[in-house]
């Protein structure tokens, strides 16, 4: 589909004879590899296009400093104008939005949205020493602050940014709206919608790998760039939500496996959900506290089914369930975090099913058996007649030769105690 919208457009332009085009990008939610991927695909296909401007609508509460990073190599080192424009109204770049603002050529805002709050957050506690000014802060949030202090602060002066208001973003947190960030030099400009933004770029001149550039947008053809599968599939996987999930299915899956060898599908669809668990968690930062204290919260409501008790082990196995799905993922540092709603249910799912399918089940699996030979022992049976050597007795409808260590004689009641071949062992019911 996407050929032949291109097929079209490149007939559209030999046409008219208008040259110019414009590479649009949707940036929606956390950043994070799939995002990382997605700009650095979009960057390539502008290129194969000849495109002349990359545009970013970008939409984000922030996320992981390593693909920001990437995805700021992508637009410093482009070879094309990239236009970043926060957009629709309402929409935010925080923190890691934030510094994609100042790393492009060109940044805008549509009323009503905002940035800021730039502050990289740790995943770890670190140990804790005195600063120069005796406040209280670690050796590694001292580094990090640093650093990123010095990285916004040579974006600003490249792209000739507010410079003061970017260091006071990382180290206070601050925020703007659009209109103030425009007012302080922070953007560039403001715009209602895209077209309006087009308009407003055409015939600005700006400076990109050394290269004097004079934008033409006013009659630009859009280009929508989607992503490709990959990109699609490591948004869904990084997502918060669904590398719980898939965790959570993961453990049940091999679990139901163990308690039932051979069923097989539970065993083959923990194994496939864990293993791209396992490559999600590798892309996205996770606390291993969290990732403990759920498995120690399932191995509580196990035991709550083998050990007879008050129900301590699985109250304690729920609690620690869900602060170890809450404390899995900071949204502080990859923009979200595992919905509470959905933390609350699998809680109470999973205690349900510990507690009474799965006492149920182990039930099921000590009860006395209802068919077949086996079934017959603890059963009563009437004696009808008596031989040299045994007896025979009526039990469940058929006649059956017996012994029996103790006389007996016709119409006497007996218990099966044991079968050995056609023959059954029985002893008398005692009035």
């Amino acid at each position: 589909m996407m050929r032949l919208t291109i097929l079209l457009f490149l007939l559209f332009l030999s046409l008219s004879g208008n040259a110019s085009s414009v590479v649009k990008l949707d940036i929606k939610g956390a950043i994070g590899p799939a995002s990382s991927e997605y700009l650095k695909e979009g960057m390539s296909f502008a290129k194969s296009q000849n495109a002349h401007a990359v545009l970013i609508e970008l939409d984000t509460p922030g996320g992981l400093s390593s693909s920001m990073r990437e995805m700021i190599q992508n637009i410093t080192n482009s070879s094309i104008p990239v236009v970043t424009y926060v957009s629709p109204k309402g929409a935010r770049a925080a923190s890691a939005g934030t510094y994609l603002l100042y790393a492009s050529h060109i940044a805008a805002m549509s009323p009503g949205t905002n940035l800021g709050a730039a502050t990289p957050v740790s995943l770890m506690p670190m140990p804790k020493s005195d600063d120069l000014n005796g406040t209280s802060a670690t050796t590694l949030e001292k580094k990090v602050i640093n650093d990123s202090v010095a990285y916004i602060k040579s974006l600003a002066q490249m792209n000739d940014r507010n410079i003061s208001w970017a260091l006071s973003a990382v180290e206070e947190s601050k925020s703007l709206s659009a209109e103030d960030a425009l007012k302080y030099g922070v953007i560039d400009m403001m715009a209602q919608d895209t077209k309006e933004l087009l308009n407003k770029l055409d015939g600005r001149i700006v400076v990109v790998a050394d290269k004097s550039i004079t934008l033409k947008t006013k009659d630009a053809f859009i280009l929508n760039f989607e992503a490709n599968w990959k990109s699609k599939f490591l948004s869904v996987i990084t997502n918060p939500n669904i590398a719980y999930i898939l965790i959570l299915i993961a453990i049940y899956g091999i679990f139901f496996e163990l308690m039932n060898p051979g069923s097989i599908f539970p065993g083959v669809i923990g194994a496939i959900s864990g293993v791209i668990a396992l490559y999600a968690l590798d892309m996205i930062p996770f606390n291993y506290a969290g990732l403990l204290l759920i498995l120690l919260g399932i191995a509580f409501m196990v035991a709550e089914v083998f050990v007879t008790g008050f129900g301590v082990l699985g109250i304690g196995g729920v609690v620690a369930f869900a602060f170890g799905s809450v404390l899995l993922f900071d949204a502080n540092i990859i923009g979200s975090a595992v919905s509470l709603p959905l933390v609350i249910a699998f809680s109470l799912i999973s205690l349900s099913f510990f507690v009474f399918v799965m006492r149920l089940f182990l039930s099921s699996r000590r009860a006395k058996v209802v068919s077949g030979v086996e079934e017959m022992i603890g059963t009563n049976a009437e004696v009808t007649d008596v031989l040299d050597n045994g007896y025979f007795v009526h039990c469940h409808g058929e006649i059956w030769s017996a012994v029996s260590k103790s006389e007996l004689k016709v119409g006497d009641r007996v218990e099966v105690e044991k079968i050995s071949g056609l023959i059954l062992s029985v002893k008398p019911i005692k009035e």
